[in-house]
């Protein structure tokens, strides 16, 4: 609950289930996280109030205030997620274990996946013969897959579109979804749309950040507008129940700095693992449903920023030469929050071509390719793609080389 401009308490209820949402961390005014602009664009950039709650009933984490689906995901989203060799070969892995398992016992199998960004998963469906759609809003991520040969159709998935398919497609043996749901507030429609597509004895697989790892490693930059939900298995599980559904399988994954693997399926289709009691337990031990465990990570969330401005300053007045690397989504939380500008990260490398020559939203740090972070190297590089930090550092090796020295702020702030 917050007080608006006018005085009055507001109170904020959860978009699964209704009930009150507790607010426990607050971030203040951000920029759409993906919002790259020329630097030559006037600002006018959208803003919103970037806090979080947890509910009193169904314990899901989630945004308190909403960005429209259309402001943060278009036809010019820049995000690619087959340029991290790790994601592309962990989508591979993905897919091989599909077609070898529950595909392989499916006769004419048919394969959707939610938000399927530039084909990574499903070239290698595609390769193997197997029917399958891919589901995204992103005409311009849609292209890519299709020169891959993977079947797209441009749109958001909800109930409606999931009644479409289902109409001109049939059943969906296995609903695949990789670091999207989080993304979707209306997970009400979501799950309706899940259980309208899935076949009889269908699974909905879907892989997104885990609250557990981002508490337990302060990785609060997490926390954007794209990520509306940060989710546990408890609060999966309850929303899964909600909308005719059950949770059979999870399965923790070290991609994206740590995430869960959740399986849905309907009810009494599929046994339940016994993985999803001990990941319960563990929550419960782990207080993730606590709003008291929730504030502390706020306080420590806090305590990081101080800590690298602080370090930030301390190199500008020794005369460091300190950039950044990776133009993250993430990255957005971090610099608007901490008020970091091109006084102390005078620009940042990607590897991204749609990011290259732009500014980052809010702080309009100018990006640029990666060629730069090499002529000539600086001496410290603040790594915000730290959940790809062995790939980026093996990739990036003469840097460290040549003395050039990682600044890393998860879990907290130091030098590698």
């Amino acid at each position: 609950m917050k007080e608006n401009r006018r005085g009055k308490a507001e109170e904020y209820n959860c978009r699964v289930c209704g009930g009150a949402l507790h607010e426990f961390i607050d971030f203040g005014r951000q920029p759409v996280s993906n919002a790259f602009m020329k630097p030559d664009s006037p600002t006018g950039e959208v803003f919103y109030r970037l806090a979080m709650g947890i509910c009193g009933s169904c314990t899901m984490v989630q945004q308190l205030n909403e960005v429209p689906r259309g402001v943060m995901f278009h036809a010019g989203y820049p995000y690619r997620s087959s340029e991290s060799q790790r994601i592309r070969d962990h989508f591979a892995q993905t897919a091989d274990g599909f077609l070898r398992g529950r595909l392989a016992a499916v006769d004419e199998p048919f394969v959707v996946e939610i938000g399927c960004n530039d084909g990574g998963l499903l070239e290698t469906v595609h390769a193997a013969g197997v029917r399958h759609l891919g589901i995204d809003p992103s005409a311009g991520a849609a292209e890519v897959a299709r020169q891959r040969g993977v079947n797209v159709r441009v749109a958001f998935f909800d109930e409606e579109s999931a009644a479409s398919v289902r109409r001109t497609e049939g059943p969906a043996d296995l609903i695949f979804s990789a670091n999207t749901i989080s993304h979707l507030a209306y997970f009400d429609s979501v799950l309706r749309g899940v259980e309208v597509l899935l076949a009889r004895n269908g699974v909905f697989v879907f892989e997104d950040r885990y609250l557990g790892d981002i508490v337990e490693h302060t990785a609060f930059d997490q926390i954007y507008d794209e990520h509306y939900y940060l989710l546990t298995v408890a609060s999966v599980r309850a929303a899964a129940a909600r909308f005719g559904l059950e949770l059979v399988d999870a399965v923790r994954l070290p991609v994206h700095g740590g995430s869960l693997r959740y399986t849905l399926a309907r009810p009494g289709t599929h046994p339940t693992a016994g993985a999803v009691a001990e990941l319960l337990a563990h929550e419960e031990g782990q207080g993730l449903a606590d709003l008291a465990t929730l504030r502390r990570f706020a306080d420590d969330a806090e305590r990081i920023c101080g800590d690298l401005v602080e370090l930030l300053r301390e190199l500008r007045a020794d005369g460091r030469r300190v950039v950044g690397y990776g133009a993250t989504s993430k990255s957005a939380t971090i610099l608007n929050h901490c008020g970091i500008g091109t006084d102390l990260i005078p620009f940042i490398c990607d590897s991204t071509p749609g990011k290259q020559h732009l500014v980052t939203p809010g702080a309009r740090i100018p990006v640029r390719p990666p060629e730069d972070f090499t002529d000539p190297y600086p001496e410290y590089a603040v790594l915000f793609a730290w959940n790809h930090a062995e790939e980026i550092m093996a990739k990036e090796h003469r840097f460290a080389e040549q003395g050039g020295k990682w600044i890393l702020y998860v879990p907290d702030v130091h030098i590698v």
